[in-house]
């Protein structure tokens, strides 16, 4: 019989660091490194194989061949994930161990709209949205008066909350439409949820869970009223005990992975306005405030558990 190992595939050409958390996370259930995989070898063209074996599945890219039993996807770009979904399918179909194969999963959290959709039909709060492809002037300018002239335009499909923008004016709705436009992608625009803390700064909460269970839960103090309450847009962190977070958003934070489909995913939302849902973090960065013993080791665990599947 084929000797059996953990691989990790990820994008190689990713900097935000999550492989090497896995690596670490793999390492202390395991006893060893997983076999790391770039996931740019098995999307079209790029010559990766991959085919069921006998009580796993093989891989074979960029002269490694691997027998697996399980297989952890992490750190494919949302705009790369579209062509990752024949991959997907394909470990999916070889019954591989796997939280990272259910592309219509991925879908409907990567591109937003389809994310907004979900929510509507399932009962999941969220900020009244209009999502848009090249809407004119008028249309632009209606959704944005109904939905009461303060609203955040973000990408359909995008990272880090860059690109996204908060819109108080018609001359900012223009400009917003303007970059959109040139850069040939669909966006949305959301009421504000009006989101401060008692120190007016705006906050929202980070709520990581994994089948239906939450294993970490942050939030993000953004001083700047104008900016997304991203770190990586200037947003400061603290780590909360998840019975601390406000009462329901819990329980709302997995009901919304769930609605998507996804088994883990990190939810993004704030107490205020009744409670809402911002969006589903496909792959949430582990963070480094404990990340590693909080989200990492609970998510790779997940995979060496016998029966564990994608289903």
């Amino acid at each position: 019989m084929a000797v059996s190992e953990l691989v990790l595939m990820t994008d190689h050409s990713s900097t935000e660091g999550s492989r090497e958390v896995l690596v670490a996370a793999a390492r202390r259930l395991t006893g060893r490194d997983p076999v790391l995989l770039d996931a740019r070898h098995f999307t079209p063209d790029a010559g990766g194989r991959i085919r069921p074996e006998s009580g796993g599945v093989r891989l074979e890219a960029g002269g490694v061949s691997v027998h697996a039993h399980s297989v952890l996807v992490y750190e494919i770009p949302p705009h790369r994930r579209r062509g990752f979904e024949a991959v997907q399918h394909r470990l999916r179909a070889s019954g591989v161990r796997s939280l990272g194969t259910d592309a219509e999963a991925w879908r409907a959290a990567t591109e937003k709209d389809r994310t907004v959709a979900c929510f509507t039909r399932d009962g999941i709060a969220h900020m009244p949205t209009v999502a848009f492809t090249r809407p004119t002037a008028a249309e632009a300018a209606e959704a944005f008066e109904r939905l009461g002239g303060d609203v955040w335009a973000r990408p359909t499909i995008g990272m880090g909350g860059a690109d996204v923008f908060h819109l108080t004016t018609h001359a900012q709705l223009a400009a917003a439409a303007d970059f959109y436009a040139r850069a040939g992608t669909g966006w949305l625009i959301a009421r504000d949820a009006r989101n401060f803390g008692p120190d007016g700064q705006r906050h929202q909460y980070r709520v990581v869970v994994l089948g239906g269970q939450v294993l970490r839960a942050v939030e993000h103090v953004q001083p700047d009223p104008d900016a997304p309450c991203n770190e990586c847009q200037g947003a400061v962190s603290t780590r909360l005990d998840p019975n601390d977070l406000p009462t329901g958003l819990a329980e709302l934070a997995v009901s919304a992975a769930k609605s998507l489909g996804l088994p883990f995913a990190g939810v993004d939302l704030a107490a205020e306005s009744g409670g809402v849902v911002f969006e589903v973090n496909v792959h949430p960065a582990f963070g480094t405030d404990q990340g590693l013993e909080t989200v990492a080791v609970p998510y790779v665990a997940a995979h060496l558990k016998p029966g564990a599947s994608p289903r």
